[in-house]
């Protein structure tokens, strides 16, 4: 025990030390519990009937259909560009 220490600072040492790891130790309970909830609750989200199913699938997809002269025009516009 090094002498220019007290034994009352010792003692509060030690008890600081056991309240940091008891208070890690419950918090990381608590984030497990936590998760775990979060998971289940996800789960059960998922299953319900009263949701309507959602599709996966993007907006469908629109074209336009040039007239002559703006397909002349496009054609030009990327002439231009690949000269850049």
């Amino acid at each position: 025990m090094p002498e220019h220490v007290s034994t009352l600072q010792l003692i509060g040492l030690a008890v600081l030390t056991v309240a940091g790891v008891a208070w890690a130790v419950v918090v990381m309970r608590l984030l497990r519990r936590a998760r775990v909830e979060a998971v289940a609750e996800y789960r059960s989200a998922a299953a319900l009937p009263a949701l309507p199913h959602q599709p996966q699938v993007g907006p469908r997809q629109e074209s336009v259909e040039l007239t002559p002269a703006e397909q002349d025009a496009f054609a030009g516009l990327v002439r231009r560009l690949e000269d850049h």
